[in-house]
């Protein structure tokens, strides 16, 4: 049977949503630019992929995969929506690598896209016996469950994975403020320009703009400016989750093109990274954090690998707590984890966000000489999505 490889990589930009540059940029219009840059890239004839996976959440939404490849001219190409929230892109590229490898199909496209800006909102009734209301995104965790608190990913995430690991507020801020620097470090070195494709943007006054630098790292962060940000729970006694070790709320898209090691062969086509492994596993929602850890141990193991295999990490700052708990819990040197900033600092356009890391990884791994990269991320409802790939 084929073994997957990824021959084509490539993200837009992260905008800060809501303030940004993409704040009246809809999802189709982040995602067809990147998919047809990265068939470019690939060297593939659209008529050559047999599926395109696309990541989305909180749209509510018919098909946008199947809607943008029509944008794009690609009338053979089916199309479908998953969503595992968070973890959305890296099972797009998980499920793609997967029907590649059956041998069903040759050519599959992964990827994610989220406008956070864009998406739809509504009020909710907040429980009690006074007719109140708050205006939330139009998702179906935002009902009252048995686990109600699942609602609040500052604490499901960030702070219930700091009390289980033992983190301290001073930890999350210190790995939050570098964060911001390697980002901006990555930005000035220019590491980013092979990954992201340069898009269009039409602004409120009708003039045209080309978005290429991501806009949320914010240079000259410290850990002395993040001491001085108030904790969103001030009613929790010692609560240390602040705006500041927590990720962004952004918009942008990425994907990846996926094809069998066979048909690469015959066709040709550089091969940026195999595929050795992928899955999600599922934690209680209380615990939604701690999937980002468990489910490194999960791909490692079907891999066959051990940590000390492994090259690079890109393990995801929903909240800073959750790259730390990483960190102890495996003994990994934190100098390789997220070394060209991750959500603190780039942000997290939710479902894009898996698909960002699994192309930053490609090409920092190609500027090292190769090795072994990991992508995980905790995902919304108690879960946790992994990738393992080799360049």
């Amino acid at each position: 049977m084929p073994s997957p490889v990824i021959v084509g990589a490539a993200r837009t930009a992260i905008g800060r949503s809501f303030k940004g540059t993409l704040v009246n940029t809809p999802p189709e219009e982040l995602l067809t630019p990147v998919l047809a840059e990265v068939v470019r890239r690939a060297g593939i004839d659209p008529t050559a992929i047999n599926d395109l996976i696309i990541a989305e959440s909180n749209y509510g939404g018919g098909d946008l995969a199947r809607y943008v490849a029509d944008i794009l001219g690609w009338q053979s190409v089916p199309g479908q929506a998953v969503n595992r929230h968070c973890a959305g892109s890296l099972t797009a590229i998980g499920n793609a690598s997967a029907q590649v490898a059956s041998g069903m199909e040759r050519v599959v496209i992964g990827g994610g896209v989220q406008s956070l800006s864009m998406t739809p909102l509504t009020n909710w009734r907040i429980p009690g016996p006074e007719l109140k209301f708050e205006e939330r995104w139009m998702t179906p965790t935002h009902v009252e469950t048995p686990d109600a608190p699942m609602r609040d990913m500052s604490i499901t995430v960030g702070w219930n994975t700091a009390q289980s690991a033992g983190i301290t507020r001073e930890d999350m801020d210190a790995w939050a403020a570098r964060s911001h620097q390697r980002a901006v470090a990555a930005q000035d070195a220019g590491k980013f320009l092979d990954e992201i494709v340069p898009i269009k943007v039409t602004q409120p006054d009708g003039s045209v703009i080309e978005f290429s630098v991501d806009e949320h790292p914010r240079r000259g962060t410290t850990v002395e400016k993040l001491a001085e940000l108030k904790v969103l729970h001030p009613e929790i006694e010692g609560f240390s989750i602040t705006a500041g070790n927590s990720s962004g709320t952004n918009d942008a898209a990425a994907a990846v093109v996926v094809v069998g090691d066979d048909y690469a062969a015959a066709e040709h086509l550089k091969v940026l990274a195999k595929v050795k492994a992928w899955g999600s596993v599922g934690v209680a929602a209380r615990d939604t954090g701690l999937g980002g850890v468990k489910v490194i141990g999960h791909v490692l193991d079907r891999a066959g690998l051990k940590p000390s295999d492994v090259a690079l990490w890109e393990i995801n700052e929903a909240f800073a707590s959750v790259p730390i708990a990483a960190v102890r819990e495996y003994g990994i040197d934190e100098e390789l984890v997220n070394f060209s900033g991750s959500g603190c600092s780039l942000g997290h356009p939710i479902s894009a966000s898996g698909a960002r890391m699994v192309t930053t990884l490609i090409y920092e791994l190609q500027r090292r000489g190769g090795g072994i990269g990991v992508a995980a991320m905790c995902a919304g409802g108690g879960q946790g999505g992994g990738l393992v790939i080799e360049v």
